[in-house]
């Protein structure tokens, strides 16, 4: 942990398995103004340069639709202690805003996403890695809600996504992530005594982080 300025905890798992509710809890716990929380999903590939029909089309569950370049070179910065530009990205028109989410002197940063630990640079980075581990009939019925309800998704529109792209996706790239974990969570956010491990190690980051900077 020499010469770094603050812990990336990485948290995977697949869509609607419970990650932000774990990054939630875990935000409550420790001391707000040190936590950041980043959303693989801010660093999709903006997609403005094709027609909608393509975009709607387009696998978002795949390695390939997100920005590994510029989520490295964040993820870098910030451990280095500089501020850094979080890319906004607009989930209707499937392109990147021209907002930004500055971050600045957290020590803590949870990275959730479905791949965040498929990338092994990325990966080298981390000083927790998690998979949270939910079945998938719960996963696909979250999903469902979440992008019908906050997305301006038809029922028709998810389902199909998610037999095309994400159940395949899933088997194919985000599961077999699980092994790079340091921890494994059954049942996501509601499993409190994985949260409480959790809080307890990155507290001990935490302490040892201060003594290394005194």
């Amino acid at each position: 942990m020499k010469n770094k300025k603050a812990i990336l905890f990485g948290l995977a798992g697949g869509s609607g398995s419970g990650k932000t509710l774990v990054a939630r809890n875990l935000f409550r716990r420790i001391d707000s103004t040190k936590v950041s929380i980043i959303e693989q999903d801010s660093y999709y590939k903006d997609l403005g340069d094709i027609p909608m029909t393509a975009r709607e089309q387009h696998n978002f569950d795949h390695p390939e639709a997100f920005d590994w370049d510029l989520m490295r070179e964040n993820m870098a910065d910030l451990l280095a202690g500089k501020t850094v530009d979080i890319p906004i990205y607009d989930y209707k028109t499937h392109t990147r805003s021209d907002k930004t989410q500055t971050i600045s002197g957290h020590h803590i940063i949870m990275l959730e996403g479905i791949l965040v630990l498929a990338d092994a640079k990325l990966r080298e980075m981390m000083d927790i890695k998690a998979f949270v581990d939910t079945d998938d009939d719960v996963r696909f019925i979250r999903r469902l809600q979440r992008d019908t309800q906050e997305r301006g998704r038809t029922m028709e529109s998810v389902i199909e996504q998610y037999q095309r792209s994400v159940r395949p996706m899933h088997l194919q790239f985000v599961e077999p992530t699980k092994r790079f974990a340091d921890i494994i969570i059954p049942e996501g956010g509601h499993n409190t005594v994985a949260i409480d491990l959790l809080q307890t190690k990155i507290n001990a980051l935490l302490q040892e982080m201060e003594n290394e900077s005194e």
